[in-house]
């Protein structure tokens, strides 16, 4: 590791911890229920399948990931 990865992984602890805070408090309640994501619910059976969920989750994580790689090359 170099020197300047102390602050990257500082950041990434705060940013888990906050993630962690919202979650646990259910202020993310909506996440998974969007519209899109596919939910089956019978007696015997329970499919459910995050679709739009994941999507918003993979642009969010990717645009983190490339600001992360712009500002520490």
């Amino acid at each position: 590791m170099t020197s300047s990865s102390g602050p990257v992984l500082v950041a990434l602890g705060v940013g888990f911890v906050v993630l962690g805070l919202l979650v646990w408090s259910g202020a993310l309640g909506w996440f998974g229920r969007l519209p899109g994501d596919i939910r089956i619910e019978r007696e015997s059976l329970r499919v459910y399948i995050p679709l739009v969920s994941m999507l918003i989750a993979s642009v969010v994580l990717s645009a983190l990931l490339y600001l992360i790689r712009r500002l520490f090359p």
